[in-house]
């Protein structure tokens, strides 16, 4: 399968795009190692550094991983990269519903394996998010941006306070859209504003140590806006 020459980096990024190609229509399985780099050298017809540079590109997504001495290795057939963009161009509802998953499995996990330091992480965010209020639950104007910052770290206390690091990896990478919706959200007049008692119940709840309170504090939380969205595309 020969590659037309080109400029340096396009030819890199060619190679890492037919490197992806082969990874996601399952030519290697999960756990399988590569062949090498003079192998792929040989089969696209570049040049070995090229490999290496698109094989390191491939590793950092999270595709390969590189053992000492021993090759290269499938880790995922999927792009985290491809995964990540998909998320970006959910609508509202699809985000809600995922953030209900997430979030109310953290809770219930918080419930159970919370630390104090946790707790001081939660009510730290409710009460910096709390200074930029004109009213309750509506931020001044300029400030929509700070305002989903300070819930955004809420949420992510939440569920970093579950001591699960994939879940607390997946959420991290996921906040990103989260944050985008926050923002839209409270720019927009028909959705539900922010109520801290909904926070502060979840908080509440979690530190209680009552899972199923945790979980359902979570719920009715992010139902309120959820409800809305589900309004507003049924009106549409």
């Amino acid at each position: 399968m020969a590659l037309q020459a080109a400029g340096r980096q396009s030819l890199v990024d060619t190679v890492v795009e037919a490197l992806r190609a082969q990874l996601t229509a399952g030519e290697w399985k999960v756990g399988a190692r590569i062949p090498t780099e003079h192998a792929l050298a040989e089969q696209l017809q570049v040049g070995r550094n090229t490999v290496r540079e698109a094989v390191r590109v491939l590793v950092h997504a999270g595709m390969l991983r590189s053992r000492q001495g021993e090759g290269t290795f499938v880790v995922s057939t999927a792009d985290p990269g491809d995964i990540m963009r998909g998320v970006q161009r959910a609508g509202i509802r699809d985000v809600l519903e995922l953030r209900i998953a997430l979030e109310a499995e953290a809770a219930r996990l918080a419930a159970v394996r919370h630390e104090p330091a946790d707790l001081e992480r939660m009510r730290a965010a409710l009460d910096a998010q709390a200074t930029l209020e004109v009213t309750p639950g509506h931020p001044a104007s300029d400030s929509l941006e700070l305002y989903a910052d300070h819930d955004i770290a809420f949420h992510k206390a939440v569920v970093e306070a579950a001591h699960n690091t994939a879940l607390t990896a997946t959420y991290g990478w996921f906040s990103s859209s989260v944050r985008e919706a926050l923002v839209t959200a409270l720019d927009d007049h028909e959705i539900p504003k922010i109520v801290h008692g909904d926070h502060h119940a979840v908080m509440e709840a979690i530190a209680s140590g009552d899972p199923e309170a945790a979980e359902r504090a979570t719920r009715a939380l992010l139902d309120k806006p959820k409800q809305a969205v589900e309004a507003l595309l049924a009106a549409r």
